[in-house]
């Protein structure tokens, strides 16, 4: 039996170490330090594995570490984009996003994306595949230690919908958590869905409030949600509301919207005002994102002065509102753009 190293969670390495060589916990958290925290596929060269030659040499062979190549690497300032080429030859898209003294790393769960969302590049590709746990996980290895990136946060914002590649993505999630590790506390990972309410449901039963949410809103009356959102004629605003309703945050926790302004189509006054109605009463964040032109959909961005007013009126009912401007279009890594480069 051989292993996927960046698809094993810490338990299960451990059981597989006792049940097939007498092992256990020791050895297993050696070599995830050597992998997860230090890069280094050489793992059978530490110290705690050349003590023991008969176990390193009966390891020989039983695991694969396969991050994925990057193929091209793309800078906007300090906002980096990488491209993965997996080993079926297809090809995802990751950003690293610069903090103040960190990284945030915005990673894909799947090679295009089947929600079909009329705003983002992904959405127009396709749907290809679903990515493994490795796959996922391999994108914050080659962050870190081909790339020399600080990574503190994880954002699954990338291509694809997270939840309609579920049980990879929490997986995934439990790989990059484990304090031996990755070690990224669940706080400073968010998983992001443009409204799959199953997915959404199946995470509220986890119960794991410091894992956070978003949910790619877009529109707050089914008329316009739906016209840019297919996913909203399965679920509509009303049914995405009582999933969110009955979800387990923690104490002082909220949800994250992210509404990307459209000039024309989302960002009247009554667009805001029905945004404004859908949040109360949840505890939400709402991030305001100007629209970045992608192929095939002829949309304008808002000007500043719409991203200010649509804020505004936002704030004046109540909702905390962030206004994200633009980063990465040049590389075509700005919010919704990922893919045109594949």
């Amino acid at each position: 039996m051989t292993l996927d190293i960046l698809g094993t969670p810490l338990d299960r390495l451990i059981r597989f170490f006792e049940k097939d060589f007498g092992k256990g916990r020791f050895h297993a958290e050696v070599l995830f330090r050597e992998i997860f925290k230090r890069g280094n596929p050489g793992f059978l060269q530490a110290p705690e594995f050349l003590g023991s030659p008969k176990f390193s040499a009966e390891l020989e062979g039983r695991f694969r570490l396969d991050p994925g190549e990057v193929v091209h690497i793309f800078q906007e300032e300090n906002l980096t984009k990488f491209i993965t080429r997996l080993s079926d030859g297809l090809e995802i898209e990751s950003v690293i996003i610069p903090m103040t003294r960190y990284h945030t790393l915005c990673v894909s769960s799947q090679v295009g994306c089947r929600m079909g969302c009329r705003f983002c590049e992904t959405g127009r590709m396709g749907f290809k595949r679903s990515l493994s746990v490795s796959e996922i996980t391999g994108q914050l290895y080659n962050a870190r230690h081909t790339l020399q990136k600080e990574i503190k946060n994880i954002v699954f914002m990338g291509m694809g919908e997270p939840f309609d590649n579920y049980e990879a993505v929490m997986d995934a999630v439990q790989v990059m958590n484990e304090q031996k590790g990755f070690d990224v506390a669940l706080r400073h990972i968010t998983l992001s869905t443009a409204g799959l309410v199953p997915g959404i449901r199946r995470l509220a039963g986890l119960n794991l409030p410091n894992l956070r949410l978003a949910v790619s809103i877009n529109g707050a009356d089914d008329a316009t949600r739906s016209k840019i959102m297919p996913v909203n004629r399965t679920y509509p605003l009303n049914t995405l509301k009582a999933a969110l309703m009955k979800f387990p945050l923690s104490n002082r926790g909220t949800f994250l919207f992210e509404y990307i302004l459209i000039r024309g189509l989302n960002d009247s006054p009554d667009h805001a005002r029905n945004l404004a109605d859908f949040i109360h009463p949840l505890p939400v964040r709402l991030n305001l994102i100007p629209f970045n032109p992608v192929s095939g959909f002829k949309a304008e961005p808002p000007r500043d002065s719409d991203m200010h007013e649509f804020a505004q009126l936002l704030t004046d009912k109540g909702v905390f509102v962030i206004k994200r401007w633009s980063k990465g279009r040049s590389v075509s890594a700005g919010c919704g753009q990922l893919g045109r480069n594949l």
